[in-house]
């Protein structure tokens, strides 16, 4: 009874070591890769006039994005920290004087890590999908939306929508502008308004929907045409004014949401049983191209007549004997040798070029449908690797002994950089085709999963792994051993 309790406590005590870290570093870890997302558009986000609200809104589906990335490495790192920090204080071999192996040190956080996998699951078949979906069409609509308008000195200005606007002079306050020419393309049909003036004030209302001059000084005349390509001179409409207060329409520069469902058929925005369905029906599509191509390809056979020796509606005009191909060309004449040599050059250059097009239409739709499966296998890996990566990093943590930030964040990074660069490896190679989607995606998988049960397993039998007496008596014994094949060769080449 009092074993049990002790590793009831021993057991929240690892958790709530585990714990800490494992939050400090997943929040880490996302504001990192956020930054570097930002980094990224940053070119297409500045100078748009965007809202914060719209920016807080792609800063937070963009960091639902990053939670399959940032939590196995934060389980990677925290578990090699909390074990680091259980060896470095001498616990671990507390724990095993008092019969407490290093497994079950492992098996609560075992469990949480489990427990974490099956959110990783869940957040990547249900939310990230939505997030997704969120993320790209926001960025879609940030990088159409107009820069905000920014009128310069001496520069014809045609952000505006059937506006071209140009002022010679600026002040400092940004509001007062001289020598002012606007064209106005707007309400006059093929008419043209423009207005010029001496000074004004330029300033937008509080809702920013309209910009408004008013105009000091100045005239406005319509050119009147039926055509503009019509150069005709004809008499102008002038108005001089003392003052004149224009309203400039600002709803383009507005920003708008386009609708998101453009987007929800795309491979990233679609969740497991949706993965399947496209990926059943581009299996159909395939199935039915190579019927259809088939089908093509055979009735282009039909411009040939198939002769049936039984048949009474067919009867030959002479008996020839033909030996080979050539002695049968030899019987036509010229003109017909030309036709038909045109024919069926025509014949096979059309065929070529149908079965260059079927074949290329087939490779796009097997890209698609690879693609789709590759997502479709990620769901799975991405859970996975949560736990595997736990049964490296406690191991590791407990081999190294060493806590805190320091070392444990280099050898954490070291191995998911190492992870990362095979996932992606393999996943370009499953994307070009090169292997099958399932390889691509769980060749990573089974390469982590290998040296995560070897470096447990060595672990917990405790295994001198990292003692350097132990290896260097390996390297010494394989040396032993080359030198006593190298010394039998010898006596059996001297005999």
């Amino acid at each position: 009874m009092k074993k049990s309790i002790k590793l009831k406590k021993l057991d929240l005590y690892l958790i709530k070591s585990f714990i800490g870290p494992l939050l400090v570093t997943f929040i880490i870890a996302i504001f990192v890769l956020l930054m570097q997302f930002l980094w990224s558009y940053i070119d297409e986000l500045a100078g748009k006039g965007l809202s914060i609200s719209v920016i807080l809104q792609l800063m937070f589906y963009a960091s639902a994005t990053f939670v399959p990335m940032s939590l196995p490495l934060a389980i990677l790192l925290s578990s090699l920290m909390t074990y680091g920090n259980l060896g470095e204080n001498y616990e671990i071999i507390a724990a095993k004087a008092s019969g407490i192996s290093l497994w079950k040190l492992m098996k609560p956080l075992a469990i949480v890590s489990i427990l974490l996998a099956c959110f990783t699951f869940y957040f990547s078949n249900t939310i990230l999908p939505k997030a997704n979906l969120k993320m790209m069409s926001l960025l879609r609509d940030v990088r159409e939306q107009k820069p905000t308008l920014n009128i310069r000195e001496g520069i014809f200005n045609k952000d505006l929508d059937n506006y071209v606007i140009k002022v010679e002079k600026k002040h400092k306050d940004g509001k007062h502008v001289e020598n002012i020419i606007i064209y106005d393309h707007s309400d006059f049909g093929p008419a043209l308004r423009i207005t010029t003036a001496q000074s004004g004030i330029m300033e937008t209302t509080p809702d920013e929907r309209y910009l408004i001059f008013t105009l000091f000084n100045g005239m406005s005349y319509v050119e009147l045409r039926e055509n503009r390509d019509d150069y005709i001179r004809i008499p102008l409409q002038r108005i001089y004014f003392d003052e004149q207060v224009l309203h400039i329409d600002l709803s383009s520069f507005a920003f708008q949401r386009s609708d998101p469902s453009i987007l929800k058929e795309h491979y990233k925005m679609l969740n497991l049983s949706q993965l399947k369905y496209y990926i059943d029906s581009l299996d159909r599509d395939l199935k039915n191209l190579i019927e259809n191509h088939t089908n093509m390809l055979l009735m282009t056979f039909n411009n040939f007549w198939i002769y049936v020796a039984n048949d009474s509606n067919f009867k030959p005009m002479q008996n020839i004997t033909v030996n080979t191909f050539d002695s049968l060309i030899n019987l036509l004449d010229d003109d017909s040798h030309r036709e038909m040599y045109r024919s069926a050059s025509e014949h096979v250059l059309n065929n070529m070029n149908m079965i260059d097009n079927q074949a290329e239409l087939y490779r796009s739709i097997k890209k698609s449908k690879t693609y789709y499966e590759i997502e479709w296998h990620r769901k799975f890996t991405l859970s996975l690797t949560c736990l595997l990566l736990f049964f490296i990093g406690a191991p590791l943590g407990a081999i190294i002994r060493k806590g805190g930030m320091g070392f444990p964040l280099v050898v954490s990074v070291i191995v998911f950089v190492l992870y990362y660069i095979i996932t992606i490896l393999f996943e370009k190679t499953a994307k070009n085709m090169l292997i099958s989607p399932f390889l691509g995606m769980w060749l990573p998988t089974f390469i982590l999963l290998t040296f995560g049960l070897w470096i447990s397993i060595k672990t917990i039998k405790d295994s001198p792994l990292m003692e350097a007496d132990a290896w260097i008596k390996k390297i010494n014994n394989i040396n032993q051993y080359f030198k006593k094949l190298f010394k039998i060769k010898n006596n059996n080449k001297w005999h």
